[in-house]
């Protein structure tokens, strides 16, 4: 009897892979191409801040490291309620402004008791925010104007309150305000906890509530998200509202550390926010963000910022010339992951 072995399937495209094929490679380039976009972030501060380790030997002391958590933990506050800002596809330039007006008001507001310090700034800064949230999704204003609005507004209300910046209020010394923002635990300045706190509340918001998903809905199609149900303008009255509430706690944060409300602060730290959302892995675009990717976003600039200082011999401006060539190259790179993920 003879037996006929089965013969291997022919290929009709010229031994490329067949249709049944495609599936696993491209799952596996798509899981690739996300893992990289998520965890970029992460291994680039985890290198940097090895050879800075090894290169300088005040860089992994305690001191530095803690210096260095704190004055990272008011630019990541901003950067939270800015990552939520983005992934719905939108963008919150008055962040910097409301920073520094809710560090005045702080500060004003200390010499009514701590409560008034601390509420002040979260509701008029949170104002601001329902009035920018109100003007792109009723109103179908752009962002960027309607937010660049803001920033000019809050900076004068910050200015007049304090005549042109003549008035620097002061929070004084042993006050619970002062306490919460210059103490520590376990090595960790309060204003660090307070951060951590946040970004664990925030992470879970986003990915664990009926919120997050709306948030991701409208930033992947706003078209979309409304016929399925989702509400599109109050989803993004929220996020706005929950921008402005974070860089006014923030700024009270950072007037607490200093015990003083300093009119100059916040100049910039919008973009400062932008990159570090950016840089951690959040789609300008919107629909994909990472609360945790934002973090790491905010350290690797610090570290950045602290390597500089480190050399000595290098100006601090070039802080700002490597923050914007990382951001360019991540923006460079998450083009090309996305198209990339599409034609897989």
């Amino acid at each position: 009897m003879t037996v006929t072995k089965p013969q291997a399937p022919v290929s009709v495209d010229g031994g490329k892979p067949t249709a049944g094929d495609e599936p696993v490679g491209s799952a596996r380039s798509e899981r690739l191409s996300a893992q990289v976009q998520q965890h970029g972030a992460l291994a680039v501060l985890v290198i940097v801040s090895l050879v800075a380790t090894f290169s300088f030997d005040s860089f992994a002391t305690g001191d530095n490291v803690s210096n260095m958590a704190t004055s990272s933990a008011f630019l990541a506050i901003v950067a939270l309620g800015m990552t939520f800002v983005i992934i719905t596809g939108g963008i919150d330039l008055s962040v910097g402004s409301l920073f520094a007006l809710g560090g005045v008001l702080a500060a004003w507001g200390s010499r009514h008791g701590t409560l008034v310090a601390l509420l002040l700034p979260l509701v008029v800064c949170g104002a601001v925010g329902v009035v920018n949230g109100l003007l792109v999704a009723r109103s179908r204003l752009a962002p960027f104007i309607v937010t660049l609005a803001a920033m000019l507004g809050a900076r004068g209300l910050m200015l007049a309150i304090t005549d042109e910046g003549a008035n620097t209020y002061l929070i004084g010394k042993g006050s619970f305000l002062a306490e919460l923002g210059q103490g520590s635990t376990l090595g960790l300045g309060n204003p660090v906890w307070i951060m951590l706190t946040l970004f664990v509340a925030g992470a879970v918001v986003l990915r664990r509530t009926r919120f997050g998903q709306h948030v991701y809905a409208v930033g992947g199609n706003e078209d979309a998200a409304a016929l399925m149900g989702a509400p599109v303008a109050r989803t993004k009255i929220l996020v706005y509202t929950l921008s402005g509430v974070l860089a006014g706690l923030a700024g009270a944060l950072n007037a607490a550390w200093l015990a003083s409300g300093v009119t100059i602060l916040g100049n910039g730290m919008e973009l400062e926010a932008i990159s570090a959302v950016v840089i951690g892995g959040t789609l300008l675009t919107g629909g994909l963000g990472y609360v945790s990717g934002s973090l790491v976003g905010v350290l690797l600039l610090k570290v950045i910022q602290n390597v500089i200082n480190q050399i000595g011999s290098l100006d601090s401006s070039y802080q700002q010339v490597v923050s914007g060539a990382f951001l360019a190259v991540v923006v460079v790179a998450q083009t090309w992951l996305g198209r990339r993920r599409q034609l897989t």
